[in-house]
């Protein structure tokens, strides 16, 4: 069960006090804790999420409208996805380790719920809907430029590595290839080590849950090597 404690220390975290607690635990429930409650059920946090994925479209929206004023609607789009897709919003709940903090039912934690990008991602946006709910949308904004919207230009760097990375080998006339070069632990928790080899060279290595993610931190290697 979570702790006062912990839902406190989280608070801290998030920079956020609610006055109403049982939004952040509603907000940290999965739906297979509050499946296995016989008695005193939980709610868990998907209504919570389509309300969060909804304000952060908005704000997200007006960040980028504001801060790019030459930016065409196709390219803020673009921006826009990147920066609030599901691995962008689980990169940003680790700095916080928002999954620390999930009540999670015995089949879900034994499968590595806890750490599962997609879980977290849906988490994050919960939070931004009980954050809502509780203090308000100037609040919920706060929060999301904070953690989320922060340091734009990086993100989007690391977010979009694969992607920019392809176009400078293809525009340069080299090769790029992926090698995976290590699996390792079971299968409901895999860890893949990836090399980006530009022209049978290694460059860099990647590690991520999946080998996509494995490859996204290969390419952002090489990419930060390039512009020191």
């Amino acid at each position: 069960m979570l702790e006062a404690g912990n839902q406190e220390e989280l608070e801290v975290k998030i920079e956020y006090s609610f006055q109403d607690k049982s939004l952040l635990k509603q907000a940290l429930t999965h739906s297979s804790f509050s499946n296995e409650q016989k008695i005193n059920k939980l709610k868990n946090y998907e209504r919570l999420e389509f309300l969060g994925d909804a304000v952060l479209e908005l704000v997200s929206s007006k960040f980028f409208f504001m801060e790019n004023p030459d930016m065409s609607e196709g390219e803020m789009t673009r921006m826009r996805s990147s920066m609030v897709c599901e691995q962008a919003l689980a990169f940003c709940a680790k700095d916080i380790q928002i999954g620390k903090y999930l009540l999670l039912g015995k089949g879900e934690e034994a499968t590595g719920g806890r750490n599962r990008d997609s879980i977290i991602a849906d988490v994050t946006e919960a939070i931004i809907g009980a954050i809502y709910l509780d203090g308000g949308f100037d609040e919920a904004e706060k929060f999301i430029l904070k953690f989320i919207l922060s340091d734009a230009e990086n993100k989007k760097l690391f977010y979009d590595s694969k992607t920019i990375l392809q176009e400078r080998i293809q525009k340069s006339g080299r090769s790029l290839v992926y090698e995976l070069i290590e699996e390792t632990g079971p299968d409901h928790d895999k860890q893949f080590t990836v090399e980006a080899v530009i022209d049978g060279k290694p460059c860099s290595k990647g590690i991520g849950r999946t080998k996509k993610a494995a490859e996204q931190q290969a390419a952002y290697e090489v990419l930060i090597e390039w512009e020191k």
